[in-house]
């Protein structure tokens, strides 16, 4: 077998070799079995642990393939996308944006890479659609939006590589399946199209291999390339002196050992499972700051500019300390991380590994992880996970059959996009893995359901969303549908929360409960929201309210 340092010069182009070689490096045996297969024409799922590369490998085979396309000529039209990057995070999406700049400008490559989420004003995205960057960074959302578009084939007519971070956490939900379905309607405009699927936390890498390609037959699936190794992380469970409550998710008790652990160490990163736990821990800890550490806040309601002023602080190694939610717990690289302190019980061992991975981004040295218990209940979670994590146990959720509120979502969105044949649509939405075994009958009801509103408001005209016109092809029957839609695409919703109070019904002495509910709907594009209210009362008091979306 040939020498890491033979292959890449038989395999990466010279320049390439050159960027390696000034740096200390050397491309890693997987990153160059990635680049052959997908430069081959294979699609491929690599799976390797926290600090291995992932990142660059799956841009290895887009970057070499840009390196070697001839210069624009003036006047001439602008080329579309080359590489689509699809991660599950805006912040993750910035992040490798700042990472890949690195060496596109090292070695001197002609290569634009951009960014498009929710956070990107709407003027740069709509002179995105004009003048695409080579590589677009994006989410599963802003996909869903650019396939709806009239001119998606135009705009996607070059692309060649699809790369999805964190293929894992984007595979188990609902947001999963629209972006299989998104991947779909790229395949018919580009039917050679290649992916690249990283993760490093697989629990049944078949799966995810099946998802990646377009299920033409039973055994269809990509390539696998499995790293082992790694160093195992060192993880410890607080030895409090305080005493731990018997209920309660703030951790107050342990907020002075917490501090202290951050005192220790160069960058912290605070991991809490609720932004509500999130503003808590960071107000205490500036409660007891009293050596005035830089200590921010990261999380998704954040005001945009709020958060980008954090990140770039924390990869200028600014700041000693960030709390902050899921937003920063994927594939972020911030090297100076030397420790994560994961307050309340990690709520399983798969999201465990994932955070404790930010602690000392690389292969060789073992991330180290503190567990704080917000009460004893939580520390036998604690111990279930550390054990779990310890014997290399994944507890991902398994795939599950395509949901059909997002299939109605997209049938939605195809049709403004451009008229669509039934048959057609149903055989596209097929290739996709969610949706492999949906029959044409309930794929027909789901058609029928956007066109209608379904039994309950086939008789308002308001609701007759889509036609089917003379032709047999599926049309929007007015553009504010279309305008609708692009306001509400996505599949994230908040959890629901309920305030209970105790009134009297006025003349009968009655106690009864009246619940209202602060559950909300976000539209992901306007982030406007409605309060849903919902009043239930005890006994015999009558049942009052108005239900909203």
């Amino acid at each position: 077998m040939p020498s890491d340092a033979f292959a890449a010069s038989t395999v990466l182009p010279e320049s390439f070799a050159r960027w390696f070689a000034s740096r200390g490096w050397a491309p890693r045996a997987h990153q160059l079995d990635l680049l052959a297969r997908a430069s081959g024409g294979a699609s491929v799922l690599l799976i390797a642990p926290t600090g291995a590369g992932k990142t660059l490998a799956g841009f290895l085979p887009s970057l070499t393939d840009l390196a070697s396309r001839p210069r624009r000529k003036p006047g001439e039209r602008y080329r579309g996308i080359h590489t689509l990057y699809i991660s599950p995070l805006k912040a993750l999406a910035v992040d490798i944006e700042r990472n890949l700049g690195r060496p596109v400008a090292e070695m001197e490559l002609d290569i634009v890479v951009e960014t498009r989420t929710g956070d990107t004003p709407a003027h740069k995205r709509q002179r995105q659609k004009l003048v695409p960057p080579d590589i677009l960074l994006t989410t599963p959302e802003q996909l869903a939006l650019l396939i709806a578009s009239k001119d998606a084939e135009r705009f996607f007519a070059g692309l060649k590589y699809v790369v999805l971070d964190e293929l894992h956490s984007l595979v188990t939900s609902k947001r999963g399946h629209l972006l299989a379905l998104g991947l779909a309607r790229l395949r018919r405009f580009v039917p050679e199209l290649r992916t690249i699927g990283l993760s490093a936390t697989v629990a049944e890498p078949d799966a995810l291999r099946r998802w990646l390609v377009p299920q033409s037959s039973p055994d269809a699936m990509a390539d696998v390339i499995t790293v082992e190794g790694g160093a195992k992380p060192v993880i410890t469970i607080l030895d409090s002196e305080e005493r731990v409550p018997w209920a309660g998710h703030s951790a107050r008790y342990a907020i002075g050992e917490i501090y202290e652990a951050i005192k220790a160490h160069r960058t912290t990163l605070l991991f809490v499972n609720t932004r509500s736990q999130a503003e808590f821990l960071f107000r205490e800890l500036w409660r007891v700051n009293e050596d005035t550490l830089p200590i921010a806040l990261h999380h998704g309601s954040l005001d945009v500019a709020q958060r980008r002023r954090v990140e770039n602080a924390m990869e200028a190694n600014a700041l000693r300390a960030v709390v902050a939610t899921s937003t920063l717990d994927l594939g972020i690289d911030w090297g100076d991380v030397d420790l994560v302190v994961h307050v309340g019980a990690p709520k399983g061992a798969s999201r465990l590994a994932q955070r404790i991975g930010r602690s000392n981004h690389r292969m060789d040295e073992p991330s180290r992880a503190i567990l704080v218990p917000a009460n004893r209940f939580e520390v036998l979670e604690c111990r279930a996970a550390l054990e779990a994590n310890y014997l290399g146990a994944q507890d991902t959720p398994p795939l599950q059959q395509g949901a059909l509120d997002v299939l109605a979502q997209h049938v939605m969105g195809m049709a403004c996009a451009q008229p669509f044949d039934e048959a057609d649509l149903l055989d596209e939405v097929r290739s996709a893995a969610p949706y492999a075994e949906l029959d044409a009958d309930t794929f027909a009801r789901v058609v029928e359901f956007v066109a209608t509103g379904g039994y309950a408001l086939r008789s308002y005209e308001r609701y007759a969303r889509i036609r089917k016109t003379r032709d047999g092809l599926w049309r929007v029957s007015h553009p504010r549908f279309a305008q609708q839609y692009r306001l509400n695409v996505g599949t994230i919703i908040e959890s629901p929360m309920l305030n209970v109070r105790m009134t009297r019904q006025r003349g009968k002495g009655e106690t009864c409960r009246v619940a209202r509910s602060s559950a909300r709907w976000r539209s992901i594009s306007s982030k406007r929201s409605r309060p849903a209210t919902l009043f239930v009362c005890w006994q015999d008091a009558p049942f009052r309210g108005h239900p909203r979306k």
